[in-house]
Parts: C-alpha cells; sequence; structure tokens
C-alpha cells in the first residue's frame, strides 16, 4: 500500500500522526530566526536547501524542527520543506543486481529534500518480531534509526515499509552515497526520516543513502555494531560497487537478540 507519510504500525504503539509540538505565533508569510519557536529548536533550511555537515566534522548536529499544522505562518513558510513531500520527479527502475533502484530524472543540488523513508512506525517489541520471523532469503526493508543526544539518551526509531511506505523503500544502499538520512521533526518527537542530497546529483542517477547512518562512509561516525563470525551467514552482500564498499550490507544484530 503506498503511502506519502508514515503511520502507525500494527502494534499501535507508536502513532507518527498525532501532535504534540506547540505551533510558533509567527504571523508572516514565512517564519524567520531567532523570532520562530520552531527555529530557535534548531536548525533551518536555505533556499529549500538543509546545511549538512562538512565530511570531517564530528560531534553533534543540530535537530530540524519544522513549522507544523499548529503554526500560525503561512503554508507557503520557508520552515516546510520534509511536509510536503516529494517535489521532485524520480523513476524507479530495475537493477542489474540490486532489485529495484531509484533514479533523478532531474538535477538535484546539494542540500536539497528528496524523498522520506515511510513506512509503519512500530516499538521495539513488534519490530524485533519482525526480523525474526524472517529467513535468509527475505527482503528487509525494516529500518532503525538511533539518535545519540549530548546527554546520553539514545532515541530510537522503528520503520517498517514492508507493507505501507513511499518511493524511499526501493533506495538502495551504497557504501559512497548521494543522499543523507536526517530525522526531521514536524507534529511530535517522531521523527520523519528524511533523505538530503548529499552532494550535487545529475539526472540519471541512481539515488543510494548509508544503510548504517554514517555520513560518506566516516567510520568515526560509524555505530555500527560489528557482526561476529557466526552471524555473517545473516548478512547480505553489497553490490554497490565503490570503492569503499564493505562486501556486506550494514548489519546491527540488537534486533536480532533474544532474552
Amino acid at each position: 500500500q503506498y503511502s506519502p507519510d508514515s503511520v502507525a504500525g500494527a502494534d499501535g504503539e507508536v502513532d507518527p500522526t498525532e501532535i504534540t509540538f506547540p505551533g510558533c505565533s509567527c504571523r508572516r508569510r514565512s517564519c524567520a530566526a531567532p523570532s520562530c519557536s520552531c527555529l530557535r529548536r534548531g536548525h533551518s533550511y536555505s533556499s529549500l536547501c538543509l546545511r549538512l555537515p562538512q565530511q570531517q566534522e564530528q560531534g553533534y548536529s543540530r535537530p530540524v524542527f519544522e513549522c507544523n499544522s499548529l503554526c500560525q505562518c503561512s503554508e507557503s513558510c520557508q520552515n516546510r520543506v520534509v511536509q510536503r513531500g516529494v517535489q521532485l520527479r524520480l523513476e524507479v527502475f530495475p537493477t542489474d543486481r540490486k532489485g529495484w533502484g531509484v533514479r533523478a530524472l532531474e538535477h538535484i543540488p546539494r542540500g536539497r529534500f528528496v524523498c522520506e523513508y515511510a513506512g509503519e512506525v512500530l516499538g521495539f517489541q513488534e519490530a524485533q518480531r519482525r526480523i525474526l520471523a524472517q529467513t535468509a532469503e527475505d527482503s528487509n526493508y525494516l529500518l532503525a534509526v538511533r539518535e545519540h543526544l549530548h546527554d546520553g539518551r539514545v532515541l530510537e526509531t522503528f520503520v517498517d515499509p514492508t507493507r505501507v511506505g513511499n518511493v524511499g523503500r526501493f533506495l538502495n544502499h551504497s557504501c559512497e552515497p548521494n543522499l543523507l538520512m536526517v530525522p526531521v521533526r514536524v507534529d511530535s518527537m517522531v521523527p520523519r526520516l528524511a533523505l538530503f542530497a548529499a552532494t550535487d546529483i545529475s539526472a540519471g542517477e541512481e539515488l543510494c543513502f548509508d544503510y548504517s547512518g554514517r555520513f560518506h562512509n566516516v567510520p568515526a561516525t560509524s555505530r555500527e555494531h560489528k557482526p561476529l563470525e557466526e552471524e555473517n551467514r545473516l548478512r547480505k552482500p553489497c553490490y554497490c560497487g565503490s570503492r569503499t564498499c564493505a562486501s556486506f550490507l550494514p548489519w546491527d544484530s540488537s534486533l536480532f537478540s533474544t532474552p
């Protein structure tokens, strides 16, 4: 079932459509920092593009909060980007070895929002149940995103577009990706998993992101668990063809562990 936005999973534990953030009181066409309460929380856009970190930058990035349905600014506010959905011409196409893929049909400048990775938003137990029910031959679309806060807390979000999802489910992995995933919050603390162009992208180029969350494959920014030798039987080969290809798709065993 195609859905442009994420929906509550079958477990009903997380509702991504719930509105819990207050709106800003900006009575203007487009909000500006520092007067806007939404923009004061974190990052802002410039000409529909997000300022992305440089490869050498380490440490924490600022969060992104868009204006929401309770805000008094207009629908054309420049702080409303991800919530507008896909605005670019994309194409789903068959690849030689990776199944379906997605490519751009127009030039995409660095920092431009491309699409969201949308699906069912699950709680940990349901996400783990689905992972454990899979066989080695099954396709795994379930994505686990962990945000590491400055105070040591970790926020987890599990999105599964196997049954309900959008064009983002067809994006392939690359060890040298041209997309970067950024959690963007609109109505609540449940993030939208937004994919932005990590570099200028040419028309006809396949769109890929690093499933491990690394930016341009910088090892220092990776939280990926190093698999044990016996776990390699569950890993899937990587066919990205990049110079730094790790041979296997990224691996995180936390959902596979049983009490």
